[in-house]
């Protein structure tokens, strides 16, 4: 086996490993419900060994999602050792802690099997439409306001449902046809990785994907600690500020220290804001993800990312701080505040490797949730949809307008959102000048208004961040605008649910990117 995993070889297998884990995540957008799913690619999909390792990620997803599965690995294989499952068995939890940070985002892993003895896991994270409680905004006061908390359990066991842990999940939520069905979606989808898995070792000759997931794993920690050691060692701080709802000033910092001679960089948020009365802090899961994707994107991004490649990079954070918050901490919109942990590691590796950092940009995505009754008295309940700002101008090209970063999820068209909730888009533009002037400037944001069709009073989840401060600008670049939320005209800055009436009118202008140089 040791020839087959050499060179050329090597390269077809992981080639082979990428196709696999990117058709599980095709066919889980295909059969999803939820339009975030669906049309937006708020997803992860990754392959894991039997030791919990994550070996390979599809080209999809998000950062938050995809690091977060990968930490989420490890809990699994030692609740549910390979040994003790058997074919049919399919695990999930949405442990915020254990996963990717909030109760909307549900991981499923799927054991695979080959001749009886568990040989890895498929595993999936998506974000679902309801899990009852408060909803998809900032207003809970700790964690068991905000939804139904799955704990590490089997959703199928030996092939079969667990019908008492379905029906609990669908008493829970507002939508319980789309929740079982995009269920069944992550399962559907683990059963085709499965499958196509054990293709792969029947025209190989594996018997299991241990060697391989080893070889694949051992390369890429080895070169990315061959990266870290071409950075000049020491210690470099980044700050960054930026307002939440409700008004609140965040500060997040961190020192980014480089081990040159042991080929680690070590990430500490020590002196960050402390955690948030209203849901908007972060595990730190969620926060290691992003901090992880900041060094990715600068350091080596051609590198696979997996167990091995994001190995090297530690992150600390104290405990109690809003980026590694303690139980029973409100957590259902913490990528208000996780979106932002790039920036101050960014701000940091300016330091250290200029060429390849970009301007602050908008930030977290601005979510959507909106529950209430259609023109015919039907109750409703929407799937979260986000818009987002321009990003930060980068040192030889301009930002990008309209644009996720650092999640990377495309916004759900108007026309889908039309079709599926009574709603009616006014204005859908780029907001022209936004983006901070410069030699680069930043990326425009942009403006979306709405109403609904409704003869009844309507509530509103609008989790809208940077209102007051615009992104920052780099190397003497200009600063971006900063966003308006406004209802009915009226500026608004609300953390909470918000009660409109039938005739309320929504107007959103979101943040652009900070600018790069002086213009």
């Amino acid at each position: 086996m040791s020839n087959q995993l050499d060179g050329i070889a090597l390269e077809i297998q992981w080639s082979n490993l990428i196709a696999t884990v990117t058709e599980q995540a095709r066919a889980l957008q295909r059969i999803a419900f939820s339009p975030i799913v669906r049309e937006a690619g708020d997803l992860a999909t990754a392959l894991f060994d039997r030791r919990g390792r994550m070996v390979a990620q599809a080209v999809t997803g998000t950062p938050g999602h995809i690091n977060s599965l990968g930490a989420a690995g490890q809990h699994f294989v030692r609740a549910f050792p390979p040994d003790s499952l058997s074919p049919g068995d399919v695990l999930i939890t949405n442990d915020p802690w254990l996963s990717a940070g909030h109760f909307f985002d549900i991981t499923v892993m799927t054991p695979v099997f080959r001749g009886g003895r568990c040989i890895g896991f498929f595993g999936s994270t998506i974000h679902h439409t309801d899990i009852g409680g408060y909803g998809v905004g900032a207003g809970a006061r700790d964690v068991h306001e905000e939804g139904l908390w799955i704990p590490l359990a089997k959703l199928y066991e030996k092939g079969v449902a667990n019908a008492l842990l379905f029906d609990i999940i669908r008493r829970n939520v507002r939508t319980p046809d789309h929740v079982a069905g995009d269920l069944a979606a992550q399962v559907a989808a683990g059963r085709v990785g499965a499958e196509r898995l054990n293709a792969l070792c029947d025209r190989t000759g594996f018997e299991d994907i241990e060697a391989l997931a080893d070889a694949i794993i051992g390369r890429s920690e080895e070169a990315t600690r061959e990266s870290i050691r071409k950075l000049t060692p020491g210690t470099y701080h980044g700050e960054s500020i930026f307002d939440v709802p409700g008004g609140q000033k965040i500060t997040l910092k961190a020192a980014v220290t480089v081990d040159a001679e042991a080929g680690e960089l070590v990430i500490d948020f020590a002196g960050s804001s402390p955690e948030a009365p209203i849901g908007i802090n972060v595990v730190l899961n969620y926060t290691a993800a992003y901090a992880n994707f900041a060094v990715r994107a600068c350091l080596d991004p051609d590198l696979p990312n997996n167990y091995g490649s994001l190995f090297p990079v530690k992150v600390r954070a104290p405990e109690g701080s809003i980026v590694n918050c303690r139980y029973p901490a409100p957590v259902n919109a913490r990528h208000v505040v996780g979106m932002y942990v790039p920036f101050p590691v960014l701000k940091a590796l300016h330091q250290v490797m200029p060429d390849r950092v970009l301007a602050e940009g908008s930030g977290a995505v601005w979510t959507i949730q909106i529950q209430g009754k259609d023109d015919e008295g039907q109750p409703f309940t929407s799937s979260m949809f986000n818009y987002s700002g321009g990003t930060g101008a980068r040192r030889g090209k301009p930002g990008l307008s309209a644009t996720c970063y650092p999640t990377g999820v495309a916004a759900v068209p108007v026309e889908v959102l039309e079709a599926a909730m009574p709603i009616v888009f006014t204005r859908k533009e780029l907001r022209r000048g936004s983006g901070g002037a410069g030699r680069q400037p930043g990326g425009d944001g942009q403006v979306i208004g709405y109403r609904m069709r409704t003869r009844d009073p309507w509530l509103l989840n609008v989790v809208a961040s940077r209102t007051d401060l615009g992104p920052e600008g780099l190397e003497g670049g200009a600063d971006g605008m900063p966003g308006r939320f406004l209802v009915n005209g009226k500026p608004v800055n609300e953390a909470r649910k918000m009660a409109m009436a039938a005739t309320d009118e929504v107007l959103m202008e979101t943040p652009g990117g900070g600018g790069y140089g002086k213009a």
